[in-house]
């Protein structure tokens, strides 16, 4: 059983946004929304029975003109939300994530894992550690690895936290929409290639990030963010051009209608252009992949206070609309 969003005057910014939404127990159709709270079903408003959000993005520069003027067209068939069950708002082809990206948040962890023979106080660590974070935002590469498709589920869907998962925590980040293939692009180009914005919640085990069997190998972002339904995404992609600059949107997650993070995306090492354009020159972005930023402070590791079953977590970003979802634990 989903938990329904709280209702909001304006459901994001700028006149309009997709979204993958269905008539239970009818097939999921791709959409426009407009901020009043009607839905468009781009199926029959553009005369394609088999388009979805992924084709729209596939052709965005094409298609981009036509949804201004759908969405400015009084006379357009709208139906309201209610009753409509939003789905994630895209499949993406690929999924990009991006780890350590938040000063304060990696500023946070270096003062609490402090070693044994480290007597200095928590002043003089988090100087040092502003100090490393103002270095490798100037001087070093982004710190970005991949998920899974399969693990995306709805903005309002029950997250099952899997048994064999000790310590699963939230993540709520900003994540783009790629609107354009981009390879080897700059960074002066990168905006370019971004269609719109969205909100991902990148669940984390923090228990199996690390190999317990195998500490050398690192890092196992396979087995602690990949189960089904650990990233949680939407409602909506909201256009690029819509938000005006993505470098400063408050990212807000509430636990139980306790505020757990609070932050703003200028706290970010690595901006929405520099992780397109370091992605970019690896892999070849497609359109509607999405380019996770990363977590901002505030995570349940830093509270000592992990999800369990019946939690409730609310996510909202600034001009993105907002998520509810309810955790089930899975029975062992």
């Amino acid at each position: 059983m989903s938990v329904k969003p709280e209702p909001a005057s304006a459901l994001f910014a700028g006149p309009f946004a997709l979204a993958t939404l269905s008539a239970p127990p009818g097939d999921a159709f791709p959409a426009l929304v407009t901020p009043d709270g009607r839905a468009l079903d781009l199926r029959a408003a553009l005369g394609d029975d088999r388009l979805t959000v992924l084709g729209v993005l596939d052709d965005w520069e094409a298609f981009l003109p036509r949804l201004r003027a759908l969405a400015a067209d009084p006379d357009a068939a709208r139906t309201p939300l209610a009753g409509l069950r939003r789905h994630a708002p895209v499949t993406p082809r690929q999924v990009f994530q991006s780890g350590a990206n938040y000063r304060q948040h990696v500023i946070d962890l270096h003062v609490a894992h402090r070693a044994a023979d480290d007597d200095r106080s928590d002043d003089v660590r988090r100087a040092e550690a502003a100090r490393i974070m103002d270095r490798r935002a100037a001087e070093d590469q982004p710190y970005v690895f991949i998920g899974l498709p399969s693990s995306i589920t709805g903005p309002d869907d029950d997250v099952v936290l899997p048994s064999w998962a000790e310590q699963p925590d939230w993540e709520l980040e900003l994540a783009a929409v790629i609107g354009r293939p981009a390879h080897r692009v700059s960074v002066h180009e990168a905006l370019a290639h971004v269609a719109g914005y969205t909100i991902a919640n990148d669940l984390t085990d923090r228990a199996t990030v690390f190999r317990r069997d195998m500490k050398a190998i690192g890092t196992d972002w396979l087995r602690s963010k990949n189960a089904p339904g650990f990233t949680p995404l939407g409602p909506w992609i909201v256009p690029a051009s819509s938000i005006a600059d993505p470098g400063a949107l408050r990212v807000t997650l509430k636990l139980n209608g306790e505020t757990m993070q609070d932050e703003s995306t200028e706290d970010m090492l690595f901006g929405v252009a520099r992780l397109v354009s370091y992605v970019s020159h690896t892999a070849r972005l497609l359109p509607g992949d999405l380019v996770l930023t990363g977590s901002p402070a505030g995570n349940g590791m830093h509270w000592g206070r992990l999800l369990r079953g019946g939690d409730v977590m609310d996510g909202s970003i600034t001009g993105l609309g907002a998520q509810r979802t309810r955790c089930v634990a899975e029975a062992k």
